[in-house]
């Protein structure tokens, strides 16, 4: 006897949708509710039933691709970029493979080999931009893609205005951070940052931590890093000129993990008890944090959010039906370095 062919309407009558409504789960789109795709990919499961790819990427012209660009410092290796981007790289990924699409990852620095015609080339459907702002002329060039009408979403976009962008939720992550420092003793906080910094996050990030000392009545210190150095080296020279102005302090709150662990190791080299005489809290929950000497507390974003979000955010504007979607929730994940004054780590 001949076997009955599962089709997408044996799906849908097991799942109990309609037959576009399992076409767009199982295509991943975003439209579809999470319970809904939740409820076909089971039906589906149990019916041993999959579409065909190459059909479906004829019928649709699409590609099931979606890219992701990681820009560099221009001649920056590549095992020195952020960790950061390398936990929102993974969560991107996942997400999109949730979504039912492949990706394809590229890492770009030097401006002559910057490359973003994916759509033109038939290679994806659109493009999650991620990665540092300090290369202006990597970010100019994707800004000016997605002006010209590519798909385009970027994380943490030094640039507002006409842009997909997604970012953590940095004052609230600041507040916390604040907060925090506050609430085990500390009185006299500076603030590691820069205000002239491509890096928006930074700017958000001090005025987080200035609203929250305000409402406490403390006074607020900001310390400038130097752009010019590398991540550590920042911080290491940004605790030299604290120290060097002779103004007291017994806690800093950095607007960056990386930072931050140069901190550390300026603090240690000096002699200063981290944290018993100085607490310190960064930003970005790297996890490289969680074994320096002590354990940095930092303000990690919800990294799965945010690649969900930023694939949502691409997969609804190439659908046209934009997101408003804009930060990702963040929580404070407490460690040695932030115990209270006098205390040891």
């Amino acid at each position: 006897m001949r076997q009955h062919r599962v089709t997408s309407f044996d799906v849908a009558a097991l799942a109990g949708v309609s037959q576009s409504t399992v076409s767009r789960a199982l295509a991943g789109d975003p439209v579809v509710s999470e319970p809904t795709r939740t409820r076909v990919l089971a039906a589906a499961a149990e019916l041993n039933y999959h579409i065909d790819e190459n059909a479906a990427r004829l019928r649709t012209g699409r590609t099931g691709t979606l890219a992701v660009v990681v820009i560099s410092r221009e001649g920056e290796d590549h095992k020195d970029v952020n960790p950061f981007y390398f936990s929102l790289l993974g969560a991107i990924c996942a997400a999109a493979s949730s979504r039912g699409h492949e990706t394809l990852v590229s890492f770009q620095d030097a401006a002559e080999t910057l490359s973003g015609r994916y759509e033109e080339q038939r290679k994806a459907d659109g493009l999650i931009v991620i990665g540092t702002t300090a290369n202006r002329t990597a970010w100019n060039y994707f800004r000016e893609i997605g002006e010209n009408g590519a798909h385009i979403v970027y994380w943490g976009s030094p640039f507002d205005e006409g842009l997909d962008w997604i970012r953590a939720d940095n004052q609230e992550g600041a507040r916390l951070a604040t907060g925090h420092l506050i609430a085990n003793g500390y009185r006299r906080i500076a603030c590691i940052t820069s205000d002239h910094s491509p890096q928006r996050q930074f700017k958000e990030r001090y005025d987080g931590h200035v609203a929250r000392m305000r409402e406490e009545g403390l006074p607020t210190r900001a310390v400038e890093i130097d752009e010019s150095l590398p991540r550590e080296e920042q911080g290491r020279k940004a605790v030299s000129d604290l120290i060097a102005s002779g103004e007291p302090f017994d806690a800093i709150f950095v607007v960056c993990d990386q930072i931050a662990l140069g901190v550390l190791l300026e603090l240690h080299e000096r002699g200063i008890a981290v944290p018993g005489q100085v607490g310190v809290v960064g930003f970005d929950g790297i996890r490289s944090g969680a074994y320096a000497i002590p354990p940095l507390t930092s303000v990690e974003p919800d990294f799965q959010s945010a690649g969900t979000m930023l694939v949502d955010k691409l997969l609804k504007q190439i659908a046209g039906t934009p997101s408003d979607e804009r930060r990702v929730p963040v929580r404070l994940v407490p460690r040695a370095s932030s115990k209270g004054p006098g205390l040891l780590p």
